[in-house]
C-alpha cells in the first residue's frame, strides 16, 4: 500500500515559476514555444522629462568644449614655446604700421614660423595693453621659437646700418653720401640747409628710415654742438657772432686734418683777424671756384685762382668769408673756440703731411723755399722712377 502510494505521487521540484512545487511536465509543442521575454523596468516621469534630457546634453557639450579647449591652448602653448622651422639665421622687416595679424601672416609666408594664427592668438595674450610689436628689420636667428621672435620685435632691437659724413665735407657733398645710400628711403629735402649747419658724424639707422630725418638730426646736433662750444669761448676772440664762429671753424677744418695742429692753425687766423690782414686761406679760394661741389682732385690750385674774384677769395678780401665753406666738426669748433696762443702769422705744408708755422714774413718765406724744395725732390724722384717701373 505505501510502495503503490510513492510510485503515484508526483514528483516535486522547482517548477516553472521557480518555486518549490510538484513539476508539471510539458507537450513537445509547449516545449518549443519561445519564452516570453520579461518587461524592462517602467521609467519614471521625471526621467522622461525634455529639461533634464537637455540639462544633460548640454552638460555633455560643455565638458568636451573644456577639453577641446584645454587641447587647443596646450597646443599652442606647446608650437608656441618650441623650437621653430627657421633653418638659417634671416632678416625678417615689419613695415610701419603694420598690425599682428599682418606679421604673423608674414612670418608663416617666409616659414619663420609654423602656423601665424599661433603666433597672433598667442603673442596678444603675453603682450600688455601698451606693448607693440616695433617696426624695422630685425635678425632672426635659426630654429628661433615663436615666443623668442615676439620678444625681439617687442623689443625694438632692429638691425642698425650707419651712414658716414666726416668733417669737412660741405652739404651738397653730404647730401651726395645720403643720397646713394641703399638702405634710407625718401626724399631729400628741397631745399639744401646752409653751409656749416649739418653735423659730421656717423649716423646708426633701422631700415625705413627717411633720408630727411637723418637731415633733420644732423641740423639739430650741430646746432646743439656750436651753442655748446659757443658759450664755453674765450671772451676775447674777434669773433661777432655763431655764424663767423662756424665760418672760421670750417676754414680750420679744411687747413689741416692732424688734430694737434688745429688750435695752432686757428692761433695763426686769430692773430691775423686781430692785426688786420687777410686769412689768405687756399680752401676759400676753392670754394667761392667750385661751391659746394669741391675741387676735382687731380685740379692743381693755379696762380691765376689767387686773383679771381669772388666772395671766398681771402686773398683778396679782408676778414671773414660771407658764409662757412663746410661743416666743421668738434675739434675745429674747439680749436677756434679756444685757440693755442702763439704769434704765429703764418704757415706752410712741411712735405710730410704737416706743417711748419712762423711769426715773422722772413721765416715764413724760409719755410717756403725749403717745401718746394722737398717737392722738387720728390717730383725728380718720381720721374726717375718711371723708367724703372716701366721695365719691369
Amino acid at each position: 500500500m505505501n510502495d503503490a502510494n510513492e510510485n503515484n505521487a508526483a514528483p516535486f521540484g522547482r517548477n516553472e515559476a521557480g518555486n518549490n512545487g510538484p513539476i508539471i511536465p510539458k507537450s513537445a509543442s509547449e516545449a518549443l514555444r519561445p519564452e516570453k521575454v520579461p518587461q524592462p523596468p517602467k521609467r519614471s516621469r521625471k526621467a522622461k522629462s525634455q529639461v533634464v534630457i537637455f540639462l544633460n546634453f548640454l552638460m555633455t557639450v560643455v565638458v568636451c568644449l573644456t577639453i577641446a579647449a584645454a587641447a587647443t591652448v596646450y597646443y599652442a602653448m606647446s608650437a608656441y614655446e618650441d623650437k621653430g622651422p627657421l633653418t638659417a639665421n634671416t632678416n625678417f622687416i615689419v613695415r610701419n604700421g603694420a598690425g599682428i595679424q599682418e606679421i604673423a601672416s608674414s612670418l608663416e609666408r617666409n616659414n619663420i614660423v609654423s602656423d601665424g594664427r599661433v603666433f597672433r592668438f598667442m603673442s596678444e595674450a603675453y603682450l600688455d595693453e601698451n606693448d607693440t610689436l616695433k617696426a624695422g628689420e630685425y635678425e632672426i636667428k635659426a630654429g628661433s621659437s615663436m615666443q623668442e621672435i615676439m620678444q625681439l620685435l617687442k623689443s625694438g632691437k632692429s638691425i642698425l646700418y650707419s651712414v658716414s659724413l666726416p668733417e669737412g665735407l660741405t652739404v651738397k657733398q653730404m647730401f651726395g653720401r645720403l643720397s646713394s645710400d641703399p638702405v634710407l628711403e625718401g626724399d631729400l629735402p628741397a631745399q639744401m640747409p646752409a653751409e656749416g649747419t649739418l653735423r659730421p658724424d656717423t649716423y646708426k639707422f633701422s631700415r625705413g628710415t627717411k633720408r630727411a630725418e637723418i637731415v633733420a638730426q644732423m641740423a639739430a646736433a650741430q646746432k646743439t654742438l656750436v651753442d655748446q662750444i659757443w658759450d664755453k669761448r674765450d671772451p676775447d676772440l674777434p669773433i661777432a657772432s655763431r655764424d663767423e664762429f662756424v665760418t672760421l671753424a670750417s676754414i680750420v677744418e679744411k687747413e689741416t686734418g692732424i688734430a694737434d695742429e688745429r688750435s695752432r692753425v686757428a692761433s695763426v687766423f686769430i692773430n691775423r683777424l686781430e692785426k688786420g690782414m687777410r686769412l689768405q686761406s687756399d680752401p676759400t679760394i676753392i670754394y667761392g671756384i667750385f661751391g659746394g661741389d669741391g675741387k676735382p682732385a687731380d685740379r692743381p690750385i693755379l696762380k691765376s685762382d689767387l686773383d679771381k674774384q669772388t666772395p671766398y677769395n681771402t686773398y683778396l678780401i679782408k676778414g671773414l668769408p660771407p658764409t662757412p665753406i663746410a661743416n666743421p666738426g668738434r675739434a675745429a669748433l674747439e680749436a677756434v673756440s679756444n685757440p693755442s696762443r702763439t704769434p704765429d702769422l703764418y704757415f706752410v705744408a712741411d712735405g710730410t703731411g704737416g706743417h711748419v708755422f712762423a711769426a715773422t714774413l722772413d721765416e715764413h718765406n724760409n719755410n717756403v723755399r725749403r717745401w718746394r724744395k722737398l717737392e722738387a725732390e720728390k717730383a725728380a724722384a718720381a720721374k726717375a722712377a718711371e723708367p724703372a717701373s716701366a721695365q719691369e
